[in-house]
């Protein structure tokens, strides 16, 4: 009796030890090493392949639109944190599907037949651009619209893969603050802002 007692104890330890968590170790795991990009490297935009959305707010409803990207290069300095270059808009290509809208937006708001481009010129860039994967960056330059330039820091994300680079900001423009005209009437209010989205694609030569 004595002797069954004794191997329902050890069997019942035994059990135990086979179902006992194992204890993990407490060692975190190292990070992955994301080497950022060394030495200057220009950013060519291809425009087939980028895009501006914009969506203006009323009182009525959201107005969405795009504009086409005329062209854009964009040489970067990662070391110096700097930038130089440009990227430019087609403000003539500006639609937002409705035709006698547009033509307003054209004739009296942005006067396309006078001001045919939006520019963006950055000389900062702040952020560190890896080789592979994304990178969040914030961009600063001269943003220039209906013929007047404004100081402009924009949020970016990049995504770099080999010698093709793609691109991605969301911002606000106070476009009543920067002295375009207000298209609200006595029926439509309009927000005082547009808010922006750009998608661009393209290229990239080292140096």
């Amino acid at each position: 009796m004595i002797a069954n007692a004794l191997r329902n104890i050890l069997f019942a330890s035994a059990l135990a030890g086979l179902v006992t968590p194992v204890p993990q170790s407490t060692t975190p795991a190292s990070p992955s090493h994301v080497s950022p990009i060394s030495g200057a490297f220009l950013l060519n935009v291809d425009p087939a392949q980028s895009i501006v959305h914009w969506s203006l707010e009323s009182s009525l409803h959201t107005v969405h639109g795009t504009f086409h990207v005329k062209n854009g290069s964009v040489s970067v300095d990662q070391a110096a944190g700097k930038a130089t270059g440009q990227i430019v808009v087609d403000a003539t290509s500006g639609e937002s599907g409705n035709s006698s809208r547009d033509h307003r937006m054209h004739k009296e708001i942005l006067e396309t037949a006078r001001y045919s481009e939006i520019v963006f010129r950055p000389d900062r860039v702040d952020g560190a651009i890896t080789a592979q994967g994304s990178s969040d960056l914030r961009i600063h330059g001269i943003f220039s619209l209906h013929g007047d330039d404004h100081e402009f820091t924009v949020p970016a994300q990049a995504q770099f893969s080999g010698n093709e680079w793609k691109g991605s900001t969301t911002f606000t423009v106070p476009y009543i603050e920067w002295k375009l005209k207000n298209p609200s009437n006595f029926l439509l209010k309009v927000k005082p802002t547009v808010e922006v989205h750009v998608d661009l694609v393209g290229s990239i030569t080292r140096r």
